[in-house]
C-alpha cells in the first residue's frame, strides 16, 4: 500500500499537479488510492483472518493510519526538507484536506470493507 501511495503520489506531483493544479490532481488520485486500499485490505483481512467484529478492525485501521501518518511526516521532513509546522499547514489546504480525508478512509477501510 505504501509503495502504491508513493508511486501514485510521485505521479500526481510530477505529472498531474503541473497540468491540472493541486486540488484536481488530489481528486484524480484519491479514487485510485481508495480502490487499491479496498483490494489490499480485503486480502490482508482474509490472510490474517481478522475477526469481523469492529474492535479488531478498528485496531487494524488505526495502526495502518498511524504508520501512514508517520511515513508521510518522515517523507515531508527528510525528502522535502519541510518543518513539522509546514507539514501540518499543508494538511489545512483544500488539497491537503482531500488527502487527509482519503487517509482517514484508508484507516477505516477494515471497518468499511467488513460487510463486503
Amino acid at each position: 500500500m505504501f509503495a502504491a501511495g508513493f508511486a501514485l503520489g510521485t505521479a500526481r506531483v510530477l505529472l498531474l499537479v503541473p497540468r491540472f493544479g493541486e486540488l484536481p490532481a488530489a481528486l484524480l488520485e484519491l479514487p485510485m488510492m481508495l480502490g487499491i486500499s479496498w483490494f489490499v485490505c480485503a486480502k490482508l483481512v482474509a490472510r490474517y483472518q481478522v475477526p469481523p467484529s469492529i474492535s479488531p478492525r478498528l485496531t487494524m485501521g488505526a495502526v495502518a493510519f498511524a504508520l501512514l501518518m508517520v511515513a508521510e511526516l518522515a517523507l515531508s521532513l527528510t525528502l522535502f526538507g519541510r518543518a513539522m509546522n509546514d507539514f501540518a499547514q499543508a494538511l489545512a489546504t483544500p488539497h491537503g484536506m482531500i488527502g487527509l480525508a482519503g487517509q482517514v478512509l484508508f484507516g477505516l477501510m477494515p471497518v468499511i470493507a467488513r460487510s463486503a
